[in-house]
C-alpha cells in the first residue's frame, strides 16, 4: 500500500515521463547549430610590417575590400607583389588624423609607373583604421599612395576611395613618427617606414 505522502511524488514522476515521451511539434524545431565561420580570404589580406631602419614595430593587418573598390584593391596587390612598397617612408603623418605612404620619392609627389585610377568613391565612413587611396585635387589621380586613418574624419567621406580596413595592429600605426604640423605633416628623414608589405596569400607561415 502506497503511503499518502508518496502519492504527490509518484504523480509528478508520471507526468514528467508523459511529457518527455510526447513528440515535438513540427512548427517548433530545435535551434540549428551555428554556421561555421567563413575561411580566411588571404588573397585580400595585406601584411604591413612597419618601423624604422633599426626596429620593426610590428605587423599591421589590412583587410582589403574589393566589393567597395575592385580596381584600387587590385592596384595595391599588384604593387605589393612587386615589392614596390618595401622601404617607402610615411612621408606625411598628422597626429590625430592619418599617416600616408606609397610615394617612392618620399615627397608626396611620386607614384608608380602604372596609370592613374578613376575614383571608386562610396559612402563608407573614414573612421580609425580605414585605409584609403590618396590623390591630388583631381579625383582621377590616385595611383600608389594610400593613407591609414588614425582617427575619425567624416569630411573625407565620398571624397577618397576606401579600399580596406586595419583589422589588427593599429597600435603600431600609433607609433609612426609624427609630422610637422606647420609643414602639412611632412616628416624629415630618418622617417618611419614600411619594412615589408605583402599579400597574405603569398606568405608562408
Amino acid at each position: 500500500m502506497v503511503k499518502p505522502m508518496l502519492k504527490p511524488l509518484l504523480y509528478l514522476a508520471a507526468l514528467f515521463l508523459t511529457l518527455a515521451a510526447a513528440p515535438v511539434p513540427a512548427g517548433n524545431p530545435s535551434p540549428a547549430a551555428p554556421a561555421a565561420p567563413a575561411p580566411e580570404d588571404r588573397e585580400n589580406l595585406i601584411y604591413l610590417d612597419v618601423g624604422n631602419a633599426h626596429e620593426t614595430y610590428g605587423r599591421v593587418v589590412i583587410k582589403l575590400r574589393p566589393d567597395l573598390a575592385p580596381k584600387h584593391v587590385e592596384r595595391i596587390k599588384i604593387l605589393a607583389r612587386r615589392g614596390f612598397y618595401d622601404g617607402l617612408i610615411f612621408h606625411r603623418v598628422i597626429p590625430g588624423f592619418m599617416a600616408q605612404t606609397g610615394d617612392p620619392k618620399g615627397t608626396g609627389e611620386g607614384h608608380s609607373d602604372l596609370p592613374d585610377l578613376e575614383p571608386e568613391f562610396t559612402a563608407t565612413p573614414h573612421y580609425r583604421g580605414i585605409v584609403s587611396m590618396a590623390r591630388s585635387q583631381a579625383s582621377n589621380s590616385a595611383n600608389s599612395q594610400f593613407f591609414i586613418m588614425l582617427n575619425d574624419k567624416a569630411s573625407l567621406n565620398n571624397q577618397y576611395t576606401v579600399l580596406g580596413e586595419v583589422i589588427n595592429g593599429i597600435k603600431f600605426m600609433d607609433r609612426i613618427k609624427k609630422g610637422d604640423p606647420d609643414n602639412d605633416g611632412a616628416v624629415e628623414p630618418p622617417a618611419d617606414r614600411i619594412i615589408r608589405m605583402r599579400v597574405a596569400a603569398d606568405v608562408k607561415e
